[in-house]
Order: structure tokens, then sequence, then C-alpha cells
């Protein structure tokens, strides 16, 4: 019995080792990798995580299905209006068209009075469909006009697959993004600062023409659940579901997720920007190679010059991928001189994996003069 006993705690310590190290396999994946089946880590219909300066995905799902996107709209409808408006702070009286907008509302009444600046809050921080309305008429002169502008702003950053109907977002034919695009349209909208400031603020009371005040709460919780969150918006329809565009900045790099059709929109969203900021990092990868090396110089007044590279290119990338980066260094032997400052020489590639990351030209750093005439006769004396 007493056996029996021992061999069974002897099972079951070797079943807890086994237990142990496949848990701390998994602890130490890296991010592609817990992504791999990304239908069983998300439940959107469509998502993407993207770092915003090189639009790199770090996590993707259905990124280029085209589909509804609700609310989400309105990132692209303020974006455009800021962009076309002559003065945020100009009040205007809003009109009967604004009036009665179906879906969520500021409730904005015939004749009030107030600023495009005012309405933008009431539009992101709300989602006011009359504020959309209102704004557009206001900017450009009718909504049609208005969505043109979308349209045209969309094609110009890269939106290729989204086509806008409507300023608010409600269910209409041809209206459509993908998670994709929603996030380079997000990334766009986030460099400016205006639109930065309103979806990064979570109260706010504005005040109309007749000194009415209106106390508004974002409706997106991260902001205040989620560290290093910057914004930044919400959305529902039947058809689309619930939608959500999130960003975070840390440690210098700011990130931006889109999750369409996806009932737990928050906490999904909060992960996977958890996950992605504490997997990848913001790399100069002009820091892993010579910056500057020196080369064989043919007939010059020196015997070798000089030469590196200009750019600087940071990338984002796990710990593993960055000790798998291959560096390509193509420039010849030698140079013939004279050669100018500037000139070009060769380049250097940077791979991870079979995909080139980063191609920078090699250049000379300095002018490379040829031998002068007393140099030359000290050549052909030596040689004689």
């Amino acid at each position: 019995m007493m056996v029996q006993n021992k061999f069974k705690k002897i099972e079951i310590s070797v079943l807890c080792i086994f237990f142990s190290i496949v848990f701390v396999f998994i602890g130490i994946m890296t991010c592609q990798k817990i992504f791999a089946s990304a239908e069983m880590f998300s439940s959107a219909k469509g998502a993407v995580v993207i770092e915003t300066s090189t639009k790199r995905k770090l996590f993707a799902l259905n990124e280029h299905k085209k589909m509804p996107m609700a609310s989400t709209t309105k990132i692209m409808t303020a974006i455009t209006a800021i962009e076309n408006c002559q003065d945020l702070d100009e009040k205007f009286e809003i009109s009967p068209k604004a009036v009665g907008v179906p879906g969520t509302s500021l409730y904005l009444r015939k004749g009030d009075v107030y600023s495009t600046r005012d309405l933008l809050y009431g539009l992101m921080l709300i989602s006011g469909n009359d504020c959309s309305v209102a704004i557009a008429e206001h900017v450009a002169g009718s909504t049609s006009e208005f969505v043109t502008k979308m349209n045209e702003l969309a094609k110009k950053i890269g939106a290729k697959n989204s086509h806008f109907a409507n300023t608010h977002g409600l269910d209409a034919d041809g209206h459509y993004t993908t998670a994709y695009d929603l996030a380079v349209i997000a990334s766009y909208a986030l460099e400016n600062d205006t639109f930065r400031e309103i979806v990064g603020t979570k109260n706010i009371k504005i005040v109309n023409g007749n000194n009415e005040c209106r106390y508004l709460k974002n409706k997106n919780k991260l902001l205040s659940t989620l560290e290093g969150c910057i914004g930044v918006k919400t959305g529902y329809t039947d058809d689309a579901g619930r939608c959500l565009v999130s960003a975070v900045e840390k440690d210098g790099m700011r990130l931006v997720c889109v999750v369409l059709n996806c009932r737990p929109m928050f906490e999904e969203s909060a992960e996977l920007l958890r996950l992605c900021a504490n997997e990848f990092k913001l790399y100069d990868l002009t820091q892993l190679y010579d910056y500057e090396r020196t080369i064989e110089v043919v007939d010059g007044r020196k015997g070798e010059t000089r030469i590196g590279t200009k750019g600087k290119f940071v990338y984002p990338l796990t710990k593993n991928e960055l000790e798998n980066l291959k560096i390509v260094y193509d420039y010849p032997r030698c140079v013939q001189a004279p050669l100018s400052k500037d000139s070009e020489i060769g380049k250097i590639e940077i791979f991870l994996g079979k995909n080139l990351l980063f191609s920078e030209k090699i250049y000379t750093i300095e002018d490379v003069k040829t031998k002068s005439i007393l140099q030359r006769m000290q050549d052909f004396f030596k040689n004689w």
C-alpha cells in the first residue's frame, strides 16, 4: 500500500512538473504566437491593433473585411470638421435639419446657439447624432457636401476600403469600413492636437448661447480603466453590433485598437492593448548597425574615407524578433577618387525572416579628393 502511494506521489510530482513547464512555455510565448489563432482570442467579427507611426499590424482578425461601423464613423466626422472649419469657436444657430435626428442625441433645439468646438464634444463624448448634422451643415453647407469631404479625406489618407454615406454612422447602404481602415483613420486623427484633446476628455461642461449648461460624460470607459488610454470612440447599431476604437500610449509607442461587432468590446480591447503594449517595443533600427564605417579609397589623398547612412528608422518588435533580425550590407570594397560628399555608394537592408523591414542608402560622409601632384610623384619614385 505504501509502495502504491509512493508511486502515486511520484506520478503527481511528474505531472506537476510537466504542467509547470507547459505554463511557463505558454507564458513566454510572443504576442504573435499567442495570436496565431486570432479567432480563438477575440470574439470580434473584425479587429486589429496597429502601431501608428509604422502602421504595423500587431494583431489582426478579418482586418480587411468591409463592415458597418456605427458611431465610430464620427472619428472621420470630427477630423473632417476640424480640418475644414475656419473658426471652431464661432457660434452659430442650429437649423431644423439637426433637430430630432434618430439615435443618441444632445437634444439640440431649433435656434440653439453653439460653437463647432462645443458640438464636437457632444459628438465624440456622448455620440450626438444631431451634433454631426449641425456640424456638417455649418462647415460644408449641407450634410451631402460634408460627406463628400469625408470620403475625399478617407481616400487621401489611405482608407481605400471605406465609404461614408452619412455623418453619424446609422446603418445605411454604402456605409462601411474595415478594422484596418478605421485604425488608419484614427491614427491620422490622433495626430491633430484638437482632436486628441477632445477624445481624451472624460467630462466637460458646455454652455449654449442662452447660457444653458450641459454636462457631458465620455462613454469610453477605457479612459478611466486602462492606463495610458487617450480615446477614441464607441459605437453601436443593430447591424454593426458593438464597436470600439481605442488607443494607448506607452514608452513612446502609440497603439490603436479596433474591434467591430464585438459584444465585450471594452474588455477585449483592453486586453489586446495590454498584451501588445507589453510584448512590443519601438526600436531605432539604425542603432543596431554601424552608423559610420570606413572604406578604402583608390587614388585618393587619404587611403580611406568615412561612409554612413542618413535616415532613422523605428519599428515595433518583440524581443524575440529583435534578436532574429538579419542585417545585410551591400557596398564595394573600395571607391575610386574623386567623389563628392553624399555620393551614393551602396545600401543597407534589415530583414525579419524573409520580410524586408528597412532599406537605406549608404553615402560618403566627406569629399574624397584625388591625390595631389606631389603625392603622385612620391608614388612614382616609390614604385620605380
